[in-house]
């Protein structure tokens, strides 16, 4: 009595072909290297295997261009047993946190900017009504102190100063 196996090499049975785990392979490996690449903040934050994160740590002993490729290939074969789609969602979560600190970040220089430039009494009337709690006195007199470096051209330590004060106002 034979039993029939299905052939390994047929793409219709469901195996995938050389290079299609070739590529899956490829694919492993830039995301260990995306691992490798994060602060040790953002990782502690992943959900990795003991074994990965041992692998993760080696990788920055090895000193050889030769080792280090191996030592890819060896990270993607340990990213195989890994939990590919808790990895996806953290990096996800990770990427919009960094996007909402960007986007904060540049509406804080925007307000910075738009202070120094408007020499009416709005801009400062509409910051102060969004940031009640703000030190009027001193945020008076970056502003002045900005606009005089700027005409002068000096250099903006005013302004960074300005923008420290509206970026501690924000809770940022």
């Amino acid at each position: 009595m034979s039993i029939d196996l299905p052939d390994p090499h047929d793409e219709e049975a469901g195996y995938p072909s050389k290079t299609q785990r070739k590529n899956e392979m490829k694919a492993l490996q830039a995301l260990g290297e995306r691992i490798i690449a994060m602060s040790d903040a953002e990782r502690a934050r992943l959900p990795l295997s003991d074994d990965m994160r041992f692998a993760v740590e080696e990788t920055s002993r090895i000193r050889s261009r030769e080792g280090r490729r191996r030592h890819m290939q060896y990270v993607g074969k340990v990213m195989r047993r890994e939990d590919l789609a808790a990895i996806q969602a953290t990096f996800d979560a990770i990427e919009q946190e960094s996007l909402h600190r960007d986007n904060a970040f540049h509406r804080l220089e925007h307000w910075r900017d738009r202070l120094i430039e408007d020499d009416s009494a709005d801009a400062l009337e509409a910051f102060i009504a969004e940031y009640p709690e703000v030190d009027r006195q001193t945020l008076r007199q970056l502003i002045r102190n900005a606009r005089s470096e700027r005409q002068r051209e000096k250099p903006p330590t005013s302004a960074r100063k300005l923008f420290k004060l509206i970026r501690e106002t924000a809770d940022l």
